[in-house]
C-alpha cells in the first residue's frame, strides 16, 4: 500500500508538472500574441513612414522617367500611348484616392481636422485656379485635335485629356477645400496616398516639358535648316492622315501656347501636396496671428511703374525676337544682341533692387521668425534647386564665350548676361529668404537691447530703463510690468522703440512687386520661344549640337521654374511686409 501510495504520488506530480508545463507554454504563446498583435497595432512610425512612402513616390516618377528615355529614342519601342496610358492610370488612382479622403471627411464632419494656417493661402489658390483653367482649355484642344484625326491614332489619345480634365477638376477642388488638414488618422494610408499625388503630377509635369521640348528642339531644327547650317530631319508633329475639321490647324498650333501654363500648374501643386504630405501626424504650433500694423500712406508707384514697364518691353523683345530670328543671319544677330542688351538692363536693375532691400534689413535689424513652417521651408529650398538651371546655362555660356571660334557681334553682351543672372539670382534668393524669414517688430513688442532714457543733468533715470522681457517673461506680473513700463514711457523715447518707419515698408514692397513684375517678364520670354541659347552659336561650336540640347532640355524647365516660383514667393513677401 505504502509503495502504491508512493507511486501514485510520484505519479500524480509527473502528471501535474507536464500540467503545469503546458499551461505555461500555453501562457507564453498568448503572451507573445498579444505582444505580436499590439505591436501590429500600434501607429507606424512617423519617420519610417514617411521614408517608406517617399521610397515608393520616387520609385514611381524612375518608372515613369524610363518610359519617357525609352520615348524619346529616333526609334522607339516605347510609343506615345504606353505611356500616356501609365499616366492615366496613375491619374485615375489618384482621383480614387481623393474620393476616398472626401468621403472619410464627410463622415467625420462633426471633428473637423487641425488645419496649417500657413499652407495655400487664397491668392496661391486663386493663382492655380487661373493655370487649372488654361489646361482645360489645353485638354479641349487636344480633344479637339483627336476628333479631328480620330480615324488615324490610337484612342489613348482622345481617352488621356478627357481624364486629364477630370483630374484637373477634382484637383482644384481638393486643393482649395484639404490643402491645408493636417492628417491625424491613417497616417500611413494617407502618406502613400499624398506622395502618390505629388509624383503624379511631378511625372505630369515632365511628360508637358518632354513635348515642349520636343517642339522647341524641332523648330530650332527648321530654323538651321532654313539658314542652310544643317540639312535635319524633322520629326512630324501631326499624324499621317488628313484632318477631319477645318480648326485642326488652329488646335495644334495653339497646344504650345498653353503648354507653359500646364507645366507651372503642375509643379505648383506638386510643391503643395509635399507640404501637405510633410504636415501629416505633425503637431502645429499654436500661436496668436501675427498683427500688422497699418501702413500710412500708400507710395506703391515706382515699383508697379517700373515693373508694367519691364513687362511691357519684354513681350515687344518677344515679338521682335520671333520674327526676325526667322529671317537672314544678319536680322537674326541683331535679334540676339537685342535680346541680351535687354537682359543685361533688366538684371542690373533687380540685381540693385535686391541689394536695395537686403541693406533696409541689416539696418532694421527685424526679428527673425523661428516658427516651424513647411511651406516656407520648402519655398527656400525650391528657390536654391531651382537655380541650379539657370546657373548651369550661364557658366556653360562663360566657357563658350571664352573659347568658341565663331566671334559674332554679341559675343560680349552674352557674357555680360550670364555673369549678371548669376548675381541677379543670387541677390533675389537671399533677399526672398531674408523676407520670408523676418518679421517686423511691433510698437507694443518689448525688446530685449532697447535703449534707456537719455540722462537728465548727468544722471540716469533707471525709473524708464526697459527690464529683459526673455528673463521676465516666465512672471505674468512682470510680464504685465513690461508692457505697462512702456507704456509709462517718455514720449521721446516711446518714439525709438516704434516699428519700422512708414517709409521703408513702402521700399520694401516697391522692390517686391517691381522684382514680380520682372521675374514675370523674365519668365515670359523663354516660355513663349525667345531662347537665344539655342539660336546664338556658340555654346553649340564647344558643346556639339546634342549635348548642348541635352543641356537645354535639363536646365530651361528648371529656369522656368524658378522664375515662376519667385513670383509667387516675392507675391508672399509683399503681402507680408
Amino acid at each position: 500500500m505504502v509503495e502504491h501510495n508512493m507511486l501514485d504520488v510520484k505519479f500524480l506530480n509527473k502528471y501535474c508538472a507536464s500540467s503545469s508545463s503546458s499551461s505555461s507554454s500555453s501562457d507564453r504563446e498568448k503572451k507573445i500574441l498579444s505582444t505580436l498583435k499590439g505591436s501590429l497595432g500600434k501607429k507606424y512610425p512617423q519617420k519610417n513612414g514617411e521614408v517608406l512612402s517617399a521610397q515608393y513616390g520616387i520609385n514611381l516618377l524612375l518608372i515613369g522617367v524610363s518610359l519617357m528615355l525609352a520615348l524619346s529614342y529616333q526609334r522607339p519601342s516605347v510609343t506615345e500611348e504606353i505611356l500616356l496610358a501609365f499616366l492615366t492610370a496613375l491619374m485615375l488612382v489618384q482621383l480614387l484616392w481623393m474620393l476616398c479622403y472626401i468621403v472619410r471627411r464627410e463622415q467625420r464632419r462633426s471633428l473637423p481636422p487641425e488645419r496649417d494656417a500657413n499652407t495655400a493661402t487664397s491668392w496661391i489658390r486663386g493663382g492655380l485656379t487661373m493655370l487649372a483653367m488654361l489646361s482645360l482649355i489645353m485638354d479641349a484642344f487636344r480633344i479637339g485635335n483627336f476628333v479631328g484625326y480620330q480615324a488615324c491614332v490610337s484612342p489613348m489619345l482622345g481617352v488621356y485629356p478627357a481624364v486629364h480634365a477630370l483630374h484637373t477638376i477634382s484637383q482644384v477642388h481638393f486643393l482649395w477645400f484639404h490643402i491645408k488638414d493636417v492628417i491625424k488618422r491613417y497616417e500611413t494610408f494617407e502618406r502613400f496616398g499624398v506622395i502618390h499625388a505629388v509624383f503624379t503630377n511631378l511625372l505630369l509635369w515632365s511628360n508637358a516639358v518632354m513635348t515642349e521640348a520636343e517642339h522647341a528642339l524641332n523648330d530650332h531644327k527648321k530654323r538651321l535648316a532654313a539658314l542652310g547650317y544643317f540639312n535635319f530631319t524633322v520629326d512630324p508633329e501631326q499624324p499621317a492622315c488628313n484632318c477631319t475639321s477645318s480648326a485642326c490647324s488652329m488646335f495644334s498650333s495653339s497646344l504650345y501656347y498653353l503648354c507653359p501654363f500646364n507645366i507651372e500648374y503642375h509643379i505648383f501643386v506638386s510643391a503643395l501636396l509635399f507640404v501637405m504630405w510633410k504636415n501629416i501626424g505633425r503637431t502645429l504650433e499654436h500661436q496668436s496671428p501675427e498683427k500688422h500694423g497699418s501702413v500710412g500712406g500708400s507710395c506703391l508707384l515706382l515699383g508697379p511703374m517700373l515693373g508694367l514697364l519691364a513687362l511691357a518691353s519684354s513681350i515687344t523683345v518677344l515679338v521682335i525676337y520671333i520674327i526676325h530670328v526667322e529671317e537672314t543671319a544678319e536680322a537674326r544677330a541683331s535679334a540676339i544682341s537685342m535680346f541680351y542688351t535687354f537682359g543685361i538692363v533688366i538684371l542690373a536693375c533687380m540685381s540693385v533692387a535686391g541689394a536695395a532691400g537686403l541693406l533696409i534689413y541689416r539696418v532694421e535689424n527685424w526679428p527673425m521668425d523661428t516658427a516651424a513652417n513647411p511651406a516656407r521651408t520648402l519655398d527656400a529650398k525650391l528657390l536654391l534647386a531651382s537655380s541650379v538651371g539657370a546657373w548651369l546655362l550661364c557658366w556653360c555660356s562663360v566657357v563658350a564665350v571664352c573659347w568658341a571660334q565663331p566671334s559674332p557681334t554679341y559675343r560680349w553682351s552674352n557674357l555680360a548676361y550670364a555673369l549678371l543672372l548669376v548675381l541677379e539670382k543670387c541677390v533675389q534668393n537671399l533677399f526672398i529668404v531674408e523676407s520670408l524669414y523676418r518679421r517686423r517688430r511691433e510698437p507694443d513688442e518689448c525688446s530685449a537691447h532697447m535703449p534707456i532714457a537719455p540722462p537728465y543733468d548727468g544722471i540716469v533715470n533707471h525709473a524708464y530703463e526697459m527690464p529683459d522681457c526673455r528673463v521676465m517673461e516666465k512672471s505674468q506680473t512682470n510680464r504685465h510690468a513690461c508692457s505697462s513700463n512702456q507704456r509709462n514711457m517718455p514720449l521721446s523715447l516711446r518714439h525709438r522703440t516704434q516699428d519700422t518707419p512708414s517709409w521703408k515698408r513702402q521700399v520694401l514692397k516697391n522692390i517686391a512687386i517691381f522684382l514680380f513684375m520682372c521675374n514675370i517678364s523674365l519668365w515670359v520670354l523663354p516660355a513663349f520661344g525667345c531662347r537665344p541659347q539655342f539660336d546664338n552659336g556658340l555654346e553649340e561650336a564647344v558643346y556639339g549640337f546634342s549635348t548642348w540640347s541635352t543641356v537645354l532640355n535639363f536646365a530651361l524647365p528648371m529656369s522656368l521654374c524658378y522664375r515662376m516660383h519667385s513670383v509667387a514667393a516675392l507675391f508672399e513677401v509683399f503681402h507680408k511686409i
